[in-house]
């Protein structure tokens, strides 16, 4: 053996097997301090609620620290105090009730102030704080403080608490403070979460204000082309007028339906025409059967030129090819149809459509809006004639074409 061989065995240190005890002890509870924050950052992405994750935490982090108590203190400026929110090792009726001063003079309120976190092993010897008098009823001799950090004002502080003999070191800081940054994460991801929906909340209520005066202004104008039409003295004159309004009245109520829902992009377009063509039962004074696919889903945009389409066909279907006559019977038919499209149709079994009938050449008010609704849409509009009756057919492509 060479001679600086012989003298790296004679520098080594004689064995201690206590001393290597606590070199593994120490090891093995670095790894579970790891596995600890591991397993509360699990615990905060998986939603786990605030008031529930704080439980998790005080007690993983007095079985990290090796430690007796833990707390989580809440912050409360109005008072200049902490709040017990969570802990592990105090009495139960102690949490969510009990307070310490904030000030200067405790180890919460060192660290929150100072923005430091603070390690306290002697607190009987302590003279940057006293030692709040709920750690002296419970013999506590040595604390550790780290600040929850939210944005804005702190949240609070996370304290662990031992009675017994030993010192609390940097290592075990790290730790605590790697469980209270998780503790933060979540701290805003909640506050960012209740100011969503608080805006949501608001943006909800504002919707429902401009669906309101939205309607309000509808029956408005449909109040007075109704009072108009009462005092024309020229019945083409009040039957155009009269039409005009039930017109009005169509929009309204599609809109009405439509904001009725949560979703303000798109919509079941088969609920929809379903909801629409309840009332046209009334309004047209016919009975309209329906069969409509369900699970055709459309942008908001493009239902409602639909279902003012569907309105105007079984107006007209009641008004021309029953003449009016009640009770009569207009069926109308939703399905999917090829490449991305939809086809609705409208069908009567009334006195049928005039021969040299051309819907593009038509002068009245209500083809002319079929056609209009039809070129907006990018819809394909055909003719079946029956006998008896008609049926309008539209291939509507759910998407808007680039």
């Amino acid at each position: 053996m060479n001679d600086r061989a012989e003298e790296a065995v004679v520098e080594q240190p004689p064995c201690d097997n206590s001393g290597s005890a606590l070199t593994k002890h120490k090891l093995g509870l670095r790894i579970r301090q790891q596995e600890i924050l591991a397993e509360l950052g699990v615990l905060a992405l998986q939603g786990t609620p605030f008031a529930a994750l704080i439980e998790h935490a005080v007690r993983l982090a007095a079985e990290g620290m090796e430690a007796e108590f833990c707390k989580v203190l809440e912050y409360m400026p109005e008072q200049n105090r902490f709040l017990l929110r969570a802990g592990v090792g105090w009495e139960p009726g102690l949490i969510g009730t009990a307070t310490i001063g904030a000030d200067l003079e405790s180890p919460g309120g060192y660290a929150l102030k100072t923005g430091k976190p603070v390690i306290s092993n002697h607190l009987d010897e302590e003279d940057r704080f006293r030692t709040p008098e709920l750690l002296l009823q419970y013999g506590i001799r040595r604390a550790v403080n780290v600040i929850l950090q939210g944005e804005g004002t702190p949240y609070g502080v996370l304290e662990v608490d031992s009675r017994a003999d030993g010192d609390f070191t940097e290592h075990d800081l790290a730790f605590l403070q790697g469980a209270a940054n998780i503790l933060g994460m979540t701290i805003e991801r909640q506050r960012f979460e209740r100011d969503l929906k608080a805006a949501l909340d608001r943006y909800e209520v504002l919707m429902q204000e401009v669906n309101h005066r939205v309607n309000n202004s509808l029956q408005l104008v449909m109040s007075m082309l109704k009072l108009q039409a009462d005092a024309a003295n020229d019945p083409a004159l009040q039957n155009q007028l009269l039409e005009a309004a039930g017109r009005i009245s169509a929009i309204a109520r599609a809109h009405q339906r439509l904001y009725r829902t949560a979703r303000v992009q798109r919509v079941d377009l088969g609920a929809y025409l379903t909801d629409v063509c309840r009332d046209l039962d009334d309004v047209a004074d016919c009975e309209v059967e329906l069969q409509v696919a369900a699970g055709i889903d459309i942008i908001i945009d493009r239902a409602i030129p639909i279902s003012l389409l569907v309105n105007e066909l079984v107006t007209n279907a009641a008004k021309h090819a029953y003449a009016g006559k009640p009770g009569s019977r207009i069926w109308v038919g939703l399905n999917p149809g090829e490449n991305g499209t939809v086809v609705v149709s409208v069908r009567d079994h009334g006195s049928g459509l005039p021969a040299d009938f051309d819907p593009k050449q038509r002068r009245g008010l209500g083809m002319r809006i079929v056609n209009a609704f039809s070129q907006q849409l990018g819809a394909e509009l055909s003719i079946h004639r029956g006998d008896p009756g008609t049926e309008f057919v539209l291939v509507i492509p759910l998407d808007p074409t680039p």
